[in-house]
């Protein structure tokens, strides 16, 4: 056994001193691998076993455990640390497994499993664990909007903050709002969209969520800003949610909640909150290869356990078929991965410049696990482990004669002919 130790601490030393981002390890007792000191750009300390089986197996997400719980120390830059995270999976040569080796079994089991954990109990649960944890430590690191999904960098100099509202117009813009129209924002979060939607498109505006936390605080917006009249926020599942039907409907980062086995109920709930010839926005993370539908390198256990218990991703045609079994159909597709990759590296740089702030709010070990989540994640979307699709649909059954289709009414279509209404000008 210690001859075999011996052999894989020697290739793990010349691993860590070749990486991008040269790594120095302290075993404990101090005796040290990889990079010399006056080279590292980052700093491993294990103080046992627990941090070093991980970092033999290259398993970045048992490594973030490690981290988390307290078996290792980490000092760097978390670009740097991510930077030779992704250089040791590569190595390593398993980012996902292929399509072959997920056998029936295997997927009748996961599927039993999301159906379990994805009851509505549960899900308020697991709502709650995230988002409640503490407005003052999301606002430390989001923008003054706190939108918490993808932005969308129309042009490249944009700031975090810009990008942010350039997302929330490019939404409504797909959606083609009009004043007056009913539009309704699944899983709302803390109202960006929906306020954003009745203050710039004049529609009367309804947003649901489970987290306690944001429905305070989005109602107490509404009421700051006089829109009692055509905006609120309901504590409510989206299957619990019986109201007339809305002519536009957007869901933005709620589909990771969802679970497999409750997708197409899930695109059937919005079909049916949805009037004939009404469009819908989804827009979601979704898996980065057909046999594995979570995050490589252990990045999804991890994120389970400390970040997102419960939460699912899909490939996107996963999406796309659940969505057209549900009675929907599928008007655009668009990949904004490269644009999740720059939001989570700037939530990442505003959590690192305030690290005292944030741990005085969540403590060490939370600190640290949001750390490794918001670089994690970064790095998985840049190296297209996982991305992010925004998928416009159409309740198929009518027409619907919005400002788009003025110009084209007598033409046998229920949708636009281009694209052009959702270009910014």
């Amino acid at each position: 056994m210690g001859k075999t130790f011996a052999r894989r601490f020697a290739v793990l030393d010349r691993k860590l001193a070749a990486l991008p981002a040269p790594v120095r390890l302290y075993l404990p007792g101090r005796k040290a691998l990889g990079a010399d000191d006056t080279e590292a750009r980052v700093e491993l300390r294990a103080h046992d076993l627990a941090a070093l089986r991980p970092l033999l197996r290259g398993d970045v997400g048992d490594v973030g455990c490690a981290w988390v719980e307290g078996h290792l120390d980490i000092d760097g830059a978390m670009r740097d640390v991510m930077r030779a995270a992704a250089a040791l999976v590569h190595a390593r040569g398993a980012t996902e497994e292929p399509t072959a080796s997920v056998s029936p079994w295997r997927r009748a089991w996961s599927l039993w499993q999301s159906h379990r954990h994805h009851t509505r109990v549960r899900d308020a649960r697991q709502i709650e664990f995230h988002y409640d944890l503490s407005d003052d430590f999301y606002a430390l690191w989001l923008d003054p909007r706190r939108v918490y999904s993808c932005a969308y960098f129309r042009d490249p100099g944009m700031t975090l903050a810009a990008a942010q509202e350039a997302k929330l117009d490019h939404v409504c813009r797909k959606l083609a709002l009009a004043p007056g129209e009913r539009f309704l924002d699944i899983g709302a979060g803390w109202g960006a969209l929906l306020l954003w939607a009745a203050e710039h498109y004049g529609v009367d505006a309804t947003g649901i969520t489970l987290s306690q936390h944001q429905h305070e605080h989005v109602s107490a917006l509404i009421a700051a800003r006089g829109l009692g009249a055509r905006v609120r926020m309901l504590l409510c599942d989206y299957r619990a949610l019986s109201a007339p039907p809305f002519d536009k409907i957007a869901s933005v980062g709620m589909v990771e909640h969802v679970g497999r086995a409750r997708l197409t109920e899930y695109f059937d709930t919005m079909r049916r909150l949805l009037k004939p010839g009404g469009l819908a926005l989804n827009h979601g993370i979704t898996a980065g290869g057909l046999g594995n539908d979570q995050l490589g390198a252990g990045m999804g256990e991890f994120i389970e356990r400390y970040i997102f218990p419960g939460g699912e991703l899909h490939h996107v045609s996963t999406m796309l078929g659940a969505l057209s079994d549900a009675g929907l159909e599928a008007l655009d597709v668009e990949n904004l991965r490269p644009h999740y990759a720059r939001t989570l590296a700037a939530w990442s740089d505003a959590l690192e410049a305030q690290l005292d702030a944030a741990r005085a709010l969540v403590g060490e070990r939370t600190l640290r696990a949001y750390r490794l989540y918001l670089a994690g994640c970064a790095m998985c979307f840049e190296q297209r482990w996982i991305s992010l699709y925004q998928i416009l649909a159409a309740h198929p059954d009518g027409r619907v004669e919005d400002a788009p289709r003025r110009a084209l009414r007598g033409a046998q279509s229920d949708y636009p002919f281009n694209r052009d209404y959702m270009v910014a000008r």
